[in-house]
């Protein structure tokens, strides 16, 4: 889908934060082939990195503006907000880097999007700035990467399908992920800074991005699988999803957002769980049981100091990620079933080519960008709502249709 500039009176669109890192590189060449029309700029610490990445996106980006600025320096951050209409952020950890650049954005009332999945921060985001950008009609919607589109997306298609087919409410949904691709160096270190700062011992509140009030009397009954076990609806044997500690939390602020601003798809006692896919037979099983203790494991060594070292040492470091060819292999598939209390059901799926951390995340963050920069009148609940939101509650059907038409598969797309 071809981008239609905006009448915004500020200089640029949409500015690309973070461009000089690895997925901001690849968000600097998504807008340098798809951008057609808009006013656009790269941001970042260094003009001539910013250049560099200007001159290897090609013809696409000639147009392209820099603006310098440090995540540490206020001032800048302050001028960047205000230039333009939509702040695109990859820069991470978001909690070391991101916080007084959305400041900056709910101050200019500047929408913004990103790829974050430290979900503590965002916490501290709703916190801070929720009432003020909801009164302003900002729209500040993190978690727009491959952490947590298909999975909130996913969801919401599928309870609001369950209500048009069903006449009826969605009760439940849950979602099987199969995956092939690679890790990015900013991933990891976010989740390490999450660790080493403490953040980590929030992550275990299936309900810490909900609006107060919102959350069940008995929330033990949503936490995150332990244990693989073999489900009937997925026909598959399914295990612990290295994800669903930040998807989940993000679906389930959706639903609380969306039940509070009239929509009649989710039930009162609406749940969302998510899972990792193994396929079927013994090995499938053995394969299951292997990789939940192992993640257990994993994260048991990463709160310590000496684990989360190790980890460094052998990982890639920030800035860098998978090859092309290991990114252009990768694909991603989520399946989803949403159910009535009667037993109901309906069945959607979110997919994709290219490795989801990278090629995906990127599709999933730039068509955010621009849903916001041209089609703002179409957004759910209409131009003027705002606050910290999800991809599903700020972007809705918008984003999904933008996704289709970019090469993607979501099922069922109608809501």
């Amino acid at each position: 889908m071809k981008a239609k500039r905006t009448t915004h009176k500020r200089s640029y669109d949409v500015v690309l934060y973070g461009a000089t890192g690895f997925v901001g590189r690849q968000t600097a060449a998504y807008f340098a082939a798809h951008a057609d029309g808009m006013r656009w700029a790269l941001g970042g610490r260094s003009g001539e990195k910013l250049e560099q990445v200007r001159q290897a996106c090609g013809p696409g980006a000639a147009s392209a503006g820099i603006i310098v600025a440090d995540a540490a320096d206020h001032k800048a951050l302050d001028a960047l907000a205000g230039q333009t209409a939509v702040v695109l952020s990859t820069a991470g950890p978001f909690a070391l880097y991101g916080s007084a650049l959305v400041a900056a954005c709910v101050a200019h009332r500047t929408h913004y999007v990103d790829i974050t999945g430290e979900t503590p921060w965002v916490r501290g985001l709703i916190d801070r700035h929720h009432a003020q950008a909801a009164l302003d009609g900002t729209r500040i919607i993190p978690c727009c990467g491959f952490d947590s589109v298909p999975s909130d997306l996913g969801a919401w298609l599928v309870a609001e399908a369950v209500r048009q087919q069903h006449g009826d409410q969605c009760v439940s949904v849950k979602a099987c992920h199969s995956m092939r691709g690679g890790l990015n160096g900013g991933t990891l270190a976010s989740a390490l800074n999450m660790m080493a700062t403490g953040q980590d011992r929030l992550l275990g509140d299936p309900f810490l991005l909900n609006p107060p009030g919102t959350a069940p009397r008995h929330p033990a009954e949503h936490a995150d699988p332990v244990a693989p076990h073999r489900d009937a609806d997925f026909d598959a044997w399914v295990g612990p999803f290295v994800m669903g500690p930040v998807n989940t939390r993000v679906v389930r602020r959706t639903a609380a957002l969306l039940k509070a601003r009239g929509d009649a798809a989710y039930g009162a006692h609406f749940s969302y769980q998510e899972y990792l896919r193994f396929g079927r037979g013994p090995l499938a099983a053995a394969a299951a049981a292997g990789v939940s203790v192992g993640m257990g494991a994993a994260w048991a060594a990463l709160r310590l100091k000496p684990g989360r070292a190790l980890a460094r040492a052998m990982a890639v470091p920030p800035g860098q990620g998978p090859s092309e060819r290991t990114m252009d292999g990768g694909s991603f598939r989520c399946e989803l079933v949403g159910k009535t209390a009667s037993g109901k059901t309906v069945r959607g799926r979110v997919a994709g080519d290219g490795d989801p951390g990278n090629r995906a995340t990127t599709k999933f963050v730039c068509e955010s960008a621009l849903a916001l920069a041209t089609q703002p009148q179409a957004l759910p609940g209409g131009e003027h709502a705002g606050g910290v939101l999800t991809p599903a509650s700020g972007l809705g059907l918008v984003l999904a249709e933008r996704l289709v038409a970019a090469g993607m598969t979501l099922e069922p797309l109608r809501a």
